[in-house]
């Protein structure tokens, strides 16, 4: 409003008729107070000057068409009357337009952009978010945990219970398909562990001792983890994927609905199967490993492998193969129950699938690594 005093006007066809009695100002409406008509609403109402007086009473009963924006233009006006110290009040106002009135009233003072939160204080509370979304998600996988524990030994121990066919069927594609890969990894592995040992060796001319790098590096660590994070990419992604498009066609669903136990029918089978496979995978990488390194031994260092062989059988020890078998199954049993829980966790989309897919991925690889962690530090404790 201009800082003009407030003219008096009576001129009801242009939709105002302003009055004045004393310090009591009377604003009566008229005609349409639409979109269509609002700036022309808005330079009658700015050309009004300043409010002044005691009260305003602002007059509806002529208004024939009011929609949001002249109720807005409306509200405006008794707002910035109020704001010069006078008191509103309204008459005419049937019941529809009050309560058109009172909606815009309560999203007219709507905040625009919201004020930038501090940098830190988002920082702290999005750690903390994470964090009770991983402790959640911890507190489910060892609840999910105990019901495959359950499940593998009710299996177990009534073997007419357990589904050989689908056994076999994911032994196959857990295990047998996937000896190219690793075989491949492992002998390119232990290529590189032999050249890069050599190299650093040479300068202490200790060259002779890669066999024994690779002999111990292969058969205690790098042969295991490197399996089954392979393992973990390939075979606990495709759990989670089989199982989470069965929750998205609601098949987990009827098989509870008949009756049927998804943990039997769905996860045993694949637990197991990788338990197999895994040590099995994991031996086969480890001999792979160990001839990529006699191979890379003969070339760089003219090591023939029986010289290779002859130093690996004086080097390396029984308990360092065992130290890695050791770690297969229950790198394998990991791997199962991270890619099973979170195919039963996928909701009813395909974006769902992919995420829970992703997630089994690196919860998987994440809890392979810290578990071989553990079992350093234990192995090295009891001196093995």
């Amino acid at each position: 409003m201009s800082s003009q005093p407030l003219r008096e006007s009576r001129s009801p066809d242009d939709g105002l008729a302003v009055s004045r009695e004393g310090a009591h100002t009377r604003l009566a409406l008229s005609g349409d107070w639409t979109t269509g008509q609002g700036a022309r609403r808005e330079i009658q109402l700015a050309s009004l000057g300043a409010w002044q007086g005691e009260t305003l009473t602002l007059e509806l009963s002529g208004v024939e068409q009011l929609d949001t924006a002249g109720t807005w233009l409306l509200l405006r006006t008794a707002r910035e009357a109020e704001d010069a110290g006078l008191e509103v009040t309204w008459e005419g106002l049937p019941a529809a337009r009050r309560t058109l009135l009172e909606k815009v009233a309560e999203h007219e003072s709507a905040p625009g952009e919201p004020p930038r939160p501090n940098p830190l204080r988002a920082f702290v509370a999005r750690i903390g978010e994470k964090a009770v979304l991983a402790g959640g998600n911890a507190r489910d996988l060892l609840n999910f945990l105990g019901l495959v524990t359950i499940g593998v030994v009710r299996n177990l121990a009534r073997p007419r219970r357990l589904r050989f066919t689908s056994l076999v069927y994911h032994l196959e594609r857990t295990g047998f398909d996937a000896l190219p890969i690793v075989g491949l990894l492992a002998f390119l592995i232990g290529v590189v562990l032999a050249y890069q040992g050599a190299d650093q060796l040479a300068r202490f001319g200790a060259q002779i001792f890669t066999v024994n790098l690779v002999g111990i590096s292969v058969l205690r660590e790098m042969g295991i983890v490197l399996t089954a994070i392979i393992v973990a990419g390939r075979s606990g992604s495709a759990f989670t994927a089989q199982i989470g498009t069965m929750q998205v066609r609601e098949e987990v669903d009827a098989m509870r609905t008949i009756g049927l136990d998804p943990i039997d029918i769905l996860v045993v089978p694949r637990v197991l199967a990788l338990m197999i496979a895994l040590p099995l995978l994991t031996f086969y990488a480890d001999i792979l490993g160990i001839a990529g390194g006699a191979v890379m031994s003969w070339i760089a260092l003219d090591i023939t492998p029986l010289e290779f062989i002859s130093r690996l059988e004086t080097a390396v020890s029984v308990n360092h193969f065992l130290v890695g078998m050791v770690k297969a199954p229950v790198f394998a049993f990991t791997i199962a129950l991270v890619g099973c829980f979170e195919g039963l966790k996928v909701t009813g989309s395909a974006e769902s699938v992919g995420l829970r897919t992703t997630t089994a991925v690196v919860e998987a690889i994440f809890l392979v690594i810290l578990l071989d962690a553990l079992f350093s530090v234990f192995f090295s404790v009891i001196g093995v």
